[in-house]
């Protein structure tokens, strides 16, 4: 039996962790947080997650916490016109297998959690990873309360600024985008009913766009209001006020204003993301998640991503001890490419898709609108269907 380290217990970690114990390793968890949990909002789930969930055991417990969505909408969003949609129910969830669904980041992680716990992983909190050492067949993961725990097997899934990337890639602080984002949490109560639907609108304008859509269970509305600002200083959870967020998007067309007036507990956050390396792996040592491949939210890919990353550990960790090494460097095969493209295209998004103005954004309008619901599956299916990989 394999003992793996996973450094970092938020949403990749304890999926690599859960991962690795339905592969019949024995798994610690060293979090740096005295408890497990998650703050933040909303965040969407592809059919790609749903089949990595599923391989991981834990659907069932995420779809009962989760709104499935019947589109995504793409609107106008100083005219208020819909430019476009792509339905997500019949043919879609054929074509790929399974739904598209949105979730609180707590939910999700919760059912990770429980799923750890069921399969007997150890979680201990209070430990953050500063660093490893490797010897022979062993590594040892160095914590800042002087600890060191050793194993087979260390996977930094320690997030954005990990420690485990630093010695393994160092490459530094991550990229600033230049983006700041606001969120918020409603009760769907409060919200009036022409303005509930089961779908993800966005609303793009010069510079900015803004996002909602149900999550709870349909209990709450998540808030997501983005403006590209050239902002340089990493900013992490800090509240806003009501009047500063209203005054970023003083173009919003009116029904989409209605729903940002009611924001309330706005917090903000400046979006980082890092460029795709080629390595993530140093003999016993393996980085997943936003670890290894962190990127800006405009894909609603990065849980994901990290969702796949552990089903890949899982299935090719199935090994002798002496084989880890060789297996790792299977893994960053063969997860590099669609993790690095994906990084790309929620770039590309941001500043060509979401963000365009003048006759740029009339441009973006009429590709969009002249697209069927196949041709947007179409664009989609590399990102949204299950990987080869992940599917046997």
């Amino acid at each position: 039996m394999t003992h793996t380290l996973v450094a970092g217990g938020g949403i990749g970690g304890l999926a690599v962790a859960l991962g690795q114990a339905r592969s019949g390793h024995r798994v610690t968890v060293l979090e740096s947080r005295p408890e497990f949990g998650e703050i933040g909002a909303g965040i969407q789930l592809a059919p790609n997650a749903f089949h990595a969930l599923d391989a991981l055991g834990v659907r069932d417990a995420v779809a009962g916490r989760a709104d499935f969505i019947d589109e995504l909408r793409f609107m106008d969003g100083t005219t208020g016109r819909r430019v476009a949609a792509m339905p997500l129910t019949g043919g879609y969830r054929t074509r790929f297998g399974n739904p598209y669904a949105v979730v609180h980041r707590a939910d999700l992680h919760r059912a990770l959690l429980d799923g750890c716990r069921d399969a007997g992983v150890r979680l201990l909190g209070g430990q953050r990873v500063t660093g490893y050492e490797q010897s022979g067949g062993q590594v040892t993961a160095l914590t800042a309360a002087g600890d060191r725990f050793p194993a087979e097997v260390l996977v930094g899934a320690d997030g954005l600024r990990s420690a485990v990337r630093e010695q393994l890639v160092g490459d530094g602080p991550p990229r600033i985008s230049g983006h700041t984002i606001y969120r918020s949490v409603i009760p769907m109560s409060e919200v009036p009913e022409r303005l509930r639907a089961r779908a993800v609108t966005l609303w793009a304008g010069p510079g900015w766009h803004f996002v909602h859509y149900p999550i709870g269970g349909g209990d709450y509305l998540n808030l997501a209001a983005t403006r590209d600002d050239g902002a340089r200083r990493e900013i992490t959870g800090t509240p806003a006020t009501r009047a500063q967020v209203l005054a970023e998007f003083g173009e919003l067309a009116d029904s989409a204003r209605q729903l940002l007036e009611l924001g309330r507990d706005w917090r903000i956050w400046v979006l980082c993301d890092r460029d795709p390396v080629d390595t993530w792996v140093d003999g016993r040592v393996a980085l997943a998640g936003d670890a290894a491949h962190p990127m800006l939210q405009y894909a609603a890919q990065g849980a994901c991503m990290a969702l796949e990353d552990a089903v890949a550990l899982g299935t090719l960790l199935r090994c002798d001890p002496a084989d880890v090494p060789q297996r790792l460097e299977k893994y960053n095969g063969v997860r590099r490419e669609r993790t690095a493209r994906t990084t790309r295209t929620a770039r590309w998004m941001g500043s060509e898709l979401y963000h365009p103005a003048g006759p740029c954004a009339a441009e973006r309008d009429a590709l969009l609108a002249g697209h069927s619901a196949e041709d947007l599956h179409d664009a989609v299916s590399w990102l949204h269907g299950a990987t080869d990989f992940i599917s046997t």
